[in-house]
């Protein structure tokens, strides 16, 4: 099979996507319980976007001629389970570049509404009462963000007008970068203490899984607050209950273990949490993106050129 002859499925009409490049055959599938096509015939699968991890694996051990998975979020642990059941030389990508202005508005949403008190002026208009005072400013606050990828950066960027007292960066790997030196996980112990505001952003992999556990929690000062932006599943969900319940600690979160968080669950009414429900990337700035992005991979697919975003290929 030659990339001109490919099956292409796409979570979108192909007539909704500019840009694609002619010779491809482009198949609409979201996630219906019938496929488009044969998918032994698909050469570069776009995998539905939020529509959970049996959906997304759920043709990948019928595709023998996949070459190219593609995801539409920037974290790929929803794949990942099904990457056993393809062929060796298949590239998997990510979204980057698709939802760091959508997640990291997001993160400034849920630090400034937490931190001025939004919630519980929400609740005071519903009942009619005046609860004025004083409350916490970003202003002069030291922030921590765990996960220094696109998106970190995207939140960092936002962040700049704020007036932060500094923003500290921790990332896999240390690196420099224009505003300043991104850190590694070691370096946490020695950072925690002097963190206002601990934003998680990172991938979720077996080295971030329950990283936000007791000992993370306990470094962190009182009254300070935990943003994750990132996956539930990078936060101990008893642990963090622990610190919420205490009052020591204060947690803005779109995303929870578990997910979707249930009816009757301690951490809905848990004091000083903020809960949205996984809705970082779900605004009008994802299709856009989305469709741009896939419209210059699939140019690159077509012209035989390397694909951008590559997170693994499987061996």
């Amino acid at each position: 099979m030659t990339a001109t002859t490919a099956d292409v499925w796409l979570p979108f009409p192909a007539e909704e996507i500019d840009g694609l490049p002619e010779g491809l055959n482009y198949l609409f599938w979201d996630g219906e319980p019938d496929y488009p096509g044969d998918p032994a015939d698909c050469a570069y699968y776009v995998v539905p976007y939020l529509k959970g991890p049996e959906i997304a694996v759920r043709p990948l051990a019928s595709m023998s001629a996949v070459r190219v998975v593609q995801t539409l979020s920037a974290g790929i642990d929803h794949v990942e389970p099904g990457l056993a059941l393809l062929h060796s030389g298949v590239r998997l990508c990510n979204a980057k570049g698709v939802h760091e202005a959508s997640t990291a508005e997001l993160t400034l949403a849920l630090i400034l509404a937490s931190l001025r008190g939004l919630p519980g002026f929400v609740h005071g208009q519903d009942k009619e009462e005046w609860r004025s005072g004083f409350y916490p400013s970003l202003a002069d606050k030291s922030v921590l963000i765990v996960g220094y990828g696109s998106i970190g950066s995207a939140i960092e960027d936002r962040l700049a007008p704020f007036e932060c007292a500094r923003v500290a960066r921790v990332a896999r790997s240390a690196r420099t970068t224009a505003r300043g030196p991104v850190q590694t996980l070691d370096d946490l112990p020695a950072l925690l203490p002097e963190a206002d505001v601990v934003i998680l952003s990172t991938p979720l992999n077996p080295s971030t899984q329950g990283l936000v556990g007791v000992d993370f929690l306990a470094a962190m000062p009182d009254g300070a607050l935990l943003v994750n932006v990132a996956r539930g599943p990078v936060v101990d969900t008893k642990a963090l209950l622990t610190e919420l319940e205490s009052g020591r600690l204060r947690a803005a979160l779109d995303v929870t273990d578990p997910e979707p968080l249930p009816a009757g669950h301690p951490l809905w009414h848990a004091p000083n949490v903020l809960i949205t429900p996984h809705v970082g990337g779900s605004t009008s700035a994802f299709e856009p993106r989305a469709k741009r992005l896939l419209a210059a991979q699939l140019t690159r697919f077509a012209a035989g050129e390397p694909v951008s975003n590559v997170v693994t290929t499987t061996g």
